[in-house]
């Protein structure tokens, strides 16, 4: 039997532990019909079923559990060998220490969990991460780079696009339930809409759905992770984005009422100071970044 293509194995891998086609897509930063696409070309190619449905969950066959576990091991072995490298290529090094600004981990949460993976590659770094969400919030006298949610340009600073962000509705499971049910775009009206901003983003989703209604609160947050606890809560609606809330969705904390996406008014940005641009430890962790964005 002719070898299927490696990178259908490491799809694979990731599904099989996480139990889950959005976790994974998370995890490799692609979209849920990439890895739907590369599990439908491994099973035609070892012309068996390593999946079976299981409520929201994937559950592996006997077929994908052997599998899972040969695969599992050579991952494993892969990842020792790089990391082996690595101490070898780096391991006399001077430490190099670098100060990462982020949003809250309910912004990033993506990014929060690869810089593990970037510590176990460049082990002469020492990385301090700190928070702040918006660029007028970033302490530049810590910082060497950040990671921002906002509209350039910023004077004085490069920036590059990580993820562009599109929204769509978003809230707690009851909410599709009883006579007030979210069928349409008109039920959101039994509802509070919540917000992270004054109201403009919410006002542009409605725009797009040719609603009437004017998207107004009588509540407005400053932070995003308030806004996601309040959805989960069932304390009324929110926009976000598939990859911000992929855990949340996974596991039926949070439901997506309705299917109609828009872009962000914002982005995520990183961002450094045109001085700090050309600082090989900043450079590659830049493009590091963009890599794992994409």
């Amino acid at each position: 039997m002719a070898l299927p293509p490696l990178h259908g194995f490491r799809v694979f891998e990731s599904v099989a532990r996480l139990g889950s086609i959005a976790a994974a897509a998370v995890e490799l930063h692609v979209t849920t019909g990439a890895i739907s696409q590369q599990l439908r070309g491994l099973q035609i190619g070892l012309g068996t079923e390593l999946f079976e449905k299981r409520g929201r969950q994937l559950a592996l066959t006997d077929s994908g559990r052997l599998l899972q576990k040969r695969v599992a091991k050579a991952m494993g072995e892969i990842a020792d060998g790089v990391r082996e490298l690595s101490i070898a290529h780096h391991g006399e090094r001077q430490k190099i220490e670098l100060t990462l600004s982020i949003p809250g981990v309910h912004g990033v949460a993506w990014l929060a969990t690869r810089l593990f993976a970037f510590m176990e590659e460049n082990q002469h770094i020492k990385l301090n991460v700190i928070s702040a969400g918006h660029f007028n919030k970033v302490d530049w006298r810590r910082a060497d780079l950040a990671v921002v949610y906002g509209v350039p340009p910023w004077p004085g600073f490069w920036w590059r696009l990580l993820h562009g962000i599109r929204l769509t509705p978003v809230c707690s499971p009851q909410l599709l339930r009883g006579p007030k049910a979210i069928r349409n775009v008109a039920d959101l009206a039994h509802y509070r809409l919540l917000h992270e901003d004054d109201g403009a983003q919410w006002r542009r989703w409605l725009s797009e759905a040719r609603s009437v209604q004017s998207g107004d609160s009588d509540i407005y947050f400053d932070d995003f992770g308030m806004v996601l606890q309040a959805a989960r809560d069932g304390y009324g609606v929110a926009l976000s984005d598939e990859v911000v809330s992929a855990r949340d969705l996974d596991e039926g904390r949070l439901v997506q009422p309705l299917a109609l996406t828009v872009p962000a008014l914002q982005n995520y940005y990183c961002v450094c100071s045109e001085g700090n641009r050309d600082r090989e430890e900043v450079n590659n962790f830049i493009e590091w970044l963009i890599m794992q964005s994409r």
